[in-house]
């Protein structure tokens, strides 16, 4: 484990005296503080760079003078500080580095020291290594024979290689008086302080042992009566003399609600032992606090409580079609699920449902799409029609595992993961819980999150999902998890076979106007505190909107666009006019200024060498154009620009391959190309762009630029290409589909092969574009070219 890098250190620093405590570097260590001298030294530390020196005393007096100070201590940093009723003061201090005294600058108002950094001499080798082993061993031992000590102790030693750290942790916990601490932490090399320990842990050890044979021996003769009487009895005579309230209150009433949750057996074991161990912590101990907060989370995570009643399949589509237009798909699906689950309940009876993995698994949805789409919105959709709690949880950027599986719960300020976090503010075990952006997890040192997802989303693991912080096992199998991402390509694919996936494509310009009628529209105007008669829409005008200023696949900028005409007219009302705005496509402009979005295909193709293609992107489907022109040069060369990736340089490639290959047949001279330069180029150079789909839209270009045949302006196309020439499938085609109408064309060229895919365009679609189909090159090009070339640029690329 590599040793973070300490802060630079003064030259001196305020000395902090200690009675029969030693703080070793990279020990965290709580202190309680109450002389005048050192409550001054704190004050005036925290004001500063909150850096003092730890130094341990000789003898046990209150105010011990300089001479009785050890002369090599610990610097450390202050991290927290609090007050106390009682006027002394609560810091939580860590050990940053050994440092050895040198003499004293200044005595009053406390004691400031002059140091200097006094690193531990390392040591490697057989040895070394040979007593590191016998330390953890002999120190799990202990830990095993030590109610006080956390088993985790015992698995931090053992994770330990730096035999300095696995020293100073031994030292800190174990029953070493002050003075041997001290030595522990003077001694050099590193392989001095290791055999330091090895003889009293051995003691503690055997004394340890001895006291369990005798307990053992004892307990055998006592019966269970006589047993308990005398703890309990015991236990009363401590909390007196502690001062604490007689009978536990605070462990009572976490015991109580322990056993209100119903948790099962095993985290029901679990709960009793740390319920005892509670009780023999002092409260003071940080120890304390974790036990506590941990049994807090166990008593509050709902291990019974559910939230779903009734299945009302009327009432399940009313709400998806009333917050939600189109989506038929998730729709049928989702209802089919319901159906399924409503048809199980019924016919199962009034008998207790199974549990565990005898229980029905809940589906793992993943809905993917662009943005804007109302992925999010339908989840939340779905846990109404439910009557489920909705609960999200955003994925984007998440690098950490233990973000999923909690924290370890010796890390101080561990907690569980976000997944039980979730099930824990939901109150039950069945929400509807959203994995929203799944496909943005990322990895680093920390770990895989996705890796810890697995677990998560497989049916048949998940009823016995154990968190880290937790240990031990939570039934997940109730939750219906839904994830959302815009791309599936980057998700990985053992996590992508756990999820029945269903595409939410994008909208069609008339689809985007109804959903502005029957949502936007009204939802805006209750946003703004609109009347229904204040503000009122036409359907063009709407229309307007949705060509003139949004470009996407959702929806999410035409609601910023229809906000932004509530919120002037809002303006106008609050201002003293009261008349109604009823907006038309000739008064879009006056709310929202002039149109951003003119793109027309026909004004880019009218020269040759341009063609338009069609692009998927996580987005949506993208128009793009490809340029093609030539030069003389010294010799043939190609030339590709505008961003593209290698399988996009492969397609150009091959289409001029292609396109040289077959002069005869397009008529035009084998020479054209010789001692020419052919510069290929995409525009919107600073995005890149990748794929094998524009192989077919660089052959047009490339063609049309040898043959001084313009494509036509009302045509756009997609497919791969082949150096013979075959137009091969390609993926996205409802999305590609869709951006063609967004701009305006109404003739595509497709791939045979991806007649199929046309089931997924809607018919409104299909009925205003024209799909051509093709199996070559050959066709495509007969049906995207000119028939004849302009005059003026007829035989212009000829030699």
């Amino acid at each position: 484990m590599a040793t973070p890098p300490s802060p630079t250190l003064p030259d001196a620093l305020p000395v902090l005296p200690l009675r029969g405590l030693v703080v070793f570097p990279l020990a965290v260590v709580p202190l309680t503080i109450g002389q005048p001298r050192s409550l001054r030294l704190i004050d005036d530390v925290m004001r500063s760079n909150r850096m003092l020196t730890l130094v341990a005393q000789r003898s046990d007096v209150a105010e011990a003078p300089p001479e009785d100070l050890h002369r090599v201590g610990t610097a450390g940093v202050i991290h927290q500080m609090s007050r106390t009723p009682e006027g002394a003061v609560q810091v939580l201090v860590q050990g940053l580095e050994r440092v050895r005294l040198l003499d004293f600058v200044a005595t009053e108002p406390y004691l400031v020291g002059r140091i200097e950094p006094h690193p531990e001499e390392p040591a490697t080798g057989v040895e070394v290594e040979a007593m590191q082993r016998a330390v953890t061993e002999l120190f799990e031992r202990l830990v095993g024979l030590s109610a006080e000590l956390p088993d985790e102790l015992a698995a931090a030693a053992a994770g330990l290689t730096d035999p300095r750290q696995l020293a100073y942790l031994v030292a800190s916990v174990a029953p070493l008086d002050g003075a041997a601490r001290q030595e522990v932490l003077e001694l050099d090399p590193v392989d001095a302080k290791l055999r330091r320990l090895i003889e009293p842990l051995q003691q503690e050890i055997a004394v340890r042992e001895l006291g369990r044979k005798i307990t053992s021996d004892t307990r055998e003769r006592l019966s269970k009566s006589q047993r308990d009487f005398f703890l309990r009895e015991q236990l009363r005579s401590i909390q007196q003399e502690l001062g604490e309230a007689e009978g536990g209150g605070e462990t009572a009433e976490l015991r109580h609600r322990i056993e209100q949750a119903g948790l099962p057996d095993e985290a029901r074991r679990e709960a009793e032992r740390e319920l005892d161990r509670l009780a023999t912590v002092p409260a003071a101990s940080p120890e304390h606090g974790l036990i506590r907060t941990y049994l807090e989370v166990l008593a509050a995570l709902p291990w019974t409580r559910v939230s779903g009643g009734g299945i009302d399949i009327a009432r399940a589509r009313a709400v998806l079609d009333e917050d939600h237009y189109d989506l038929e798909k998730v729709k049928d699906r989702l209802l089919e699920y319901l159906a399924v689950k409503k048809l199980r309940q019924d016919r199962a009876g009034p008998t207790r449902p199974p549990a565990g993995d005898q229980a029905p698994r809940e589906p793992i949805l993943c809905f993917v799409g662009p943005p804007g789409v109302g992925k999010t919105s339908l989840g939340q959709s779905i846990a109404r029609a439910l009557g489920r709690i909705f609960v999200r949880m955003s994925l984007g950027g998440v690098r950490d595992e233990a973000e999923i599986r909690g924290h370890r719960r010796t890390y101080i300020g561990a907690m569980p993961g976000r997944i039980i976090q979730g099930i824990r503010r939901a109150e039950t075990r069945d929400p509807v819980f959203m994995l929203d952006e799944i496909d943005k997890v990322g990895a680093d040192w920390r770990g895989d999150p996705s890796a810890a997802l697995l677990e998560v989303l497989d049916p048949a693991q998940n009823h016995a999902f154990v968190d880290t912080y937790l240990g031990v096992p939570f039934d997940l199998s109730q939750v219906l998890f839904i994830a959302t991402a815009n791309n599936l390509d980057t998700i990985p694919a053992p996590l992508r076979d756990r999820m029945e996936v269903l595409r939410l494509s994008g909208y069609t310009d008339d689809e985007k106007v109804r959903i502005a009628e029957q949502y936007l529209v009204p939802k805006q105007r209750e946003a703004n505190g609109l009347a229904p008669d204040e503000l009122t829409f036409e359907a063009g005008a709407l229309a307007r909107i949705v060509r003139g200023y949004t470009r996407e696949a959702g929806v999410r900028n035409l609601d910023r666009e229809i906000a932004a005409v509530a919120r002037k007219v809002a303006r106008r009302i609050a201002e003293g006019t009261r008349e109604p705005v009823h907006v038309t496509p000739e008064s879009v402009a006056e709310h929202l200024g002039r149109p951003r979005f003119f793109d027309d295909p026909a004004e880019r193709t009218d020269r040759p060498g341009v063609a338009t293609g069609l692009a998927w992107t996580p987005t949506g489907g993208e128009v793009l154009f490809v340029e093609a022109t030539m030069m003389p040069s010294r010799a043939e060369r190609l030339v590709l620009t505008g961003m593209l990736g290698d399988v996009m340089r492969e397609s150009a490639r091959a289409a001029a391959s292609w396109v040289r290959s077959n002069a005869g047949i397009l008529e035009i001279s084998p020479r054209l190309f010789e001692g020419q330069t052919l510069h290929v180029h995409v525009p919107a150079g600073a995005i890149p762009k990748d794929g094998p789909s524009a192989g077919v839209t660089m052959v047009a270009a490339i063609a049309s630029l040898a043959t001084g045949r313009p494509v036509r302006g009302d045509v756009a196309m997609t497919g791969e290409i082949t150096l013979r020439g075959k137009v091969l499938p390609v993926g996205g085609i409802k999305e590609k589909v869709l951006a063609a109408h967004r701009a305006g064309i109404r003739r595509v060229i497709l791939p045979r092969r991806n007649e199929p895919d046309l089931d997924d365009v809607p018919a409104e679609l299909r009925r205003e574009i024209e799909v051509v189909l093709v199996d070559t090159a050959g066709e495509a090009l007969a049906e995207a070219l000119d028939p004849v070339a302009p005059a003026a640029t007829a035989g212009a690329a000829r030699p």
